[in-house]
């Protein structure tokens, strides 16, 4: 079907806009296969508002006489208002944002039609490859290998072609041990720390059931791990109920029989659906217009985001503290692996590894710890917090991560490389994106569909020289040294930047920000001659 048969009526005239920060403004309206696009007509005025539709998490219409309004809830917490003549037209323009907002077909999205002059679909794609990767490790040569096991994803789907595993460990082996954890997620490396050669590994959860399976070629890759150490942490981000439940739906733990070597700590992370609704009832909260603070801070507490995020932070501290101060290796998983263990790894690598902090760094992390992972950003981010439908699969954990990278952000102002505005442009892209990135829940859904030959990768265009400068943190002052962040929560605050952004204090506040770098930007330059 083409987008022209969702479209009844594309465009009409005298439509009243109502947005955050503006005042209401008369124009025509104008619908597309992807976007909404929005003209004021008034004299001397030559504002446009374009809104790509998969930025659309919900749509109401309230119908009034002989015409209507329909009030566009964004993935980005936008709100807007359109004010449209004739009933007809309303509902027709009504239909055409719920069913072109929603389409399922991967295909069919806006990515694959655009078309930027300055970026061209011959560029390489990513940052990087799991071989580059290994190829620029070069201390890793003499214990790690590069394993091609997964070439045509028949071992693990969500896993990259290739993945780093320990020399002693063959291929044959690799394919039992993936068949004895989780959607074959085997344990891989996800770094390699230079100061002490400690690594930290991720993993599914094993599937021990509960006769109690073992797996022999599962402990021997473990083993290979430690080598000649005495121990290594396994940090699970289940609590001991969970595990012991998870057993008896053929899920379950390492047991330390099994895996003297090894020593379990547990880290109870929400995830899935309790995350979805905390991220709802926070929404909730920043929207509510009382003024009573009392209540808004009795909301902001019952929404639970901030204990999630100290949670992350709390056991990425601890993954981190395992590896850098007390000099042991540890492997990191709850239940697939694909959401709560990449983001503490993640955490960790920030915490612990310089090049992490810069901004190059922090987006070759995220495509390695993410994208080539196989976070399944196309069931997480499906809807953000104003949808009706809700799925089982929706969560917003990456969103979490980039709370908390604010939250490092704002404790160590002078230690990242790149500035809030990057989070928030993230925060954006992850729902809705003119770029493929983001796009599937694996790499082989994306090889399948072609979107690395037919899509335009966000993160080499955050690397452009004209966008590489807003992006960048101007106080940024590298040190080789961990930044540990403070977990109380008195030192954790709501992400203004983010869950504030479309109120006029979000707006002055942004403006008084921009006005400072500038400052430090030029002050920079004169010390410069």
């Amino acid at each position: 079907m083409e987008f022209s048969d969702h479209i009844k009526t594309a465009n009409v005239e005298d439509v009243v806009l109502r947005q955050p920060l503006h005042p209401p403004s008369r124009g025509t309206l104008c619908i597309t296969g992807h976007h909404l696009l929005f003209s004021e007509r008034e004299e001397g005025s030559s504002q446009q508002v374009l809104l790509l539709l998969r930025n659309i998490d919900a749509v109401e219409k309230r119908m009034s006489g002989s015409s209507g309004t329909i009030t566009i809830k964004c993935k980005d917490l936008r709100v807007l208002q359109l004010d449209i003549p004739g009933m007809e037209q309303c509902l027709n323009i009504s239909r055409s944002i719920e069913t072109l907002s929603c389409l399922d077909n991967v295909s069919e999205m806006y990515p694959f039609f655009y078309r930027p002059t300055d970026l061209s679909l011959q560029d390489q794609w990513g940052l990087s490859t799991p071989e580059k990767h290994y190829t620029q490790m070069k201390e890793l040569h003499e214990r790690w290998r590069l394993s091609s096991v997964n070439k045509s994803y028949s071992v693990c789907p969500s896993y990259p072609p290739a993945v780093i595993v320990p020399n002693c460990i063959d291929d044959e082996t690799l394919k039992k041990v993936a068949k004895f954890r989780q959607g074959g997620r085997f344990p891989v490396l996800c770094y390699y720390h230079r100061k002490n050669g400690m690594v930290i590994m991720r993993s599914s959860q094993p599937l021990t059931g509960a006769n109690r399976k073992r797996c022999k070629e599962d402990e021997l890759l473990l083993q290979a791990v430690i080598e000649d150490s005495d121990k290594g942490f396994i940090i699970d981000t289940r609590s001991s109920q969970q595990v012991h439940q998870a057993r008896m739906t053929g899920g379950g733990f390492e047991s330390k029989s099994f895996y003297n070597c090894w020593k379990r700590l547990h880290r109870q992370m929400e995830r899935g659906k309790a995350l979805q609704e905390s991220l709802i009832k926070l929404v909730e909260a920043c929207s509510d217009e009382s003024h009573s603070v009392d209540r808004w801070l009795s909301k902001l507490e019952n929404s639970k985001w901030l204990s999630h995020v100290q949670t992350a932070l709390s056991t990425a501290g601890l993954l981190a503290e395992c590896v850098e101060r007390d000099g042991h290796s540890a492997l990191v998983h709850g239940y697939e692996g694909t959401d709560c263990s990449l983001l503490i790894c993640t955490l960790a690598q920030l915490i612990m590894d310089p090049f992490c902090r810069t901004l190059e760094g922090f987006l070759a992390l995220l495509e390695r710890e993410w994208v080539q992972a196989g976070h399944p950003f196309q069931q997480r981010c499906a809807h953000s917090a104003y949808s009706h439908a809700r799925f089982q699969q929706e969560s917003p954990v990456f969103l979490l991560l980039l709370d908390c990278v604010w939250q490092l952000w704002r404790q160590f102002p002078l230690a990242l490389g790149f500035s809030e505005a990057l989070l928030l442009r993230l925060a954006n892209e992850v729902y809705a994106s003119d770029y493929g990135t983001f796009l599937c829940n694996n790499d082989q859904e994306r090889c399948a569909l072609g979107v690395k030959d037919r899509t335009h990768c966000l993160f080499r265009a955050l690397l452009r020289p004209a966008e590489i400068d807003y992006y960048s943190n101007p106080l940024y002052e590298p040190t080789e040294l961990a930044i540990w962040p403070s977990v109380h929560p008195q030192s954790l605050q709501l992400w203004r930047g983010f869950f504030l952004r479309w109120t006029q204090l979000a707006h002055h506040l942004e403006e008084v920000q921009e006005e400072i770098r500038s400052m430090v930007i030029e002050w920079a330059r004169v010390a410069q001659r």
